[in-house]
């Protein structure tokens, strides 16, 4: 196994989509709408909102959001209500008939489906799904590392080497891409202690600048991809 040297990976998400997950999310927008518009799971858009926001402005937000959301349930349906509360006026009767009326005389003929059809031929296109692993992993050398980051090793200091099919967030990439040696990293020291087991133990790197000098040597042991949180990065 190797020792005390590694890299990174990262995920789609850019700047500017993490600004707009957190002005959606101040909006009322719900973490599922979020993931969706994103096409990302709900589990990533949790960890840049806490990151962004902090955990105690996060929960007040969904505390919010959520009063909303049922606020909005009791007064759906304002027409209704007003109807049946005011249904003993003659007006509101005499029209309430009438609409009656009118939609009666909508009958299915004035639906009937169209006899003929037009057909279009299928996309004779092949799309190369090979070129995905590049818009999922960036190249080492345009990560900026945080001063300090963490890793899990053995009691013997070596580090903890993974297949990429390991991580279900990588789920979506090619065969090829899911059979490569990768190494992770942290950036949460709590986040990696919880993925510590008891013959684990959590390794400080101070200088980030071991993964560039170190990557020749990963690369020689067949490690060419660093998992992060929601990054990939591609050594």
């Amino acid at each position: 196994m190797v020792k005390a040297k590694f890299l990174i990976l990262t995920k789609r998400l850019t700047e500017k989509q993490k600004d707009e997950i957190v002005d959606s999310f101040k909006s009322g927008m719900d973490i599922d709408a979020l993931a969706q518009r994103n096409s990302c799971t709900s589990s990533t858009i949790i960890r840049n909102l806490k990151k962004n926001l902090g955990e105690l402005k996060y929960n007040e937000l969904v505390n919010k959001n959520k009063l909303l959301k049922e606020k909005s349930k009791t007064n759906k349906n304002p027409t209704n209500n007003l109807l049946k509360t005011n249904f003993d006026n003659d007006d509101i009767k005499k029209d309430y008939k009438e609409h009656k009326v009118l939609n009666s005389k909508i009958t299915s003929s004035n639906f009937a489906p169209i006899d003929s059809f037009l057909e279009i031929a299928p996309i004779d296109y092949e799309i190369d799904n090979s070129s995905r692993k590049e818009l999922s992993s960036i190249p080492l050398s345009e990560i900026d590392f945080p001063k300090v980051v963490y890793m899990i090793v053995d009691k013997k200091i070596e580090l903890e080497i993974k297949l990429l099919k390991d991580f279900p967030e990588w789920q979506f990439l090619p065969q090829d891409d899911l059979s490569r040696k990768t190494i992770e990293i942290f950036f949460d020291l709590n986040l990696a202690k919880r993925s510590c087991n008891k013959e684990q133990k959590v390794l400080k790197v101070p200088n980030t600048d071991v993964f560039r000098i170190a990557s020749p040597v990963l690369i020689a042991k067949g490690i060419s991809r660093i998992v992060c949180a929601e990054n990939l990065i591609a050594l």
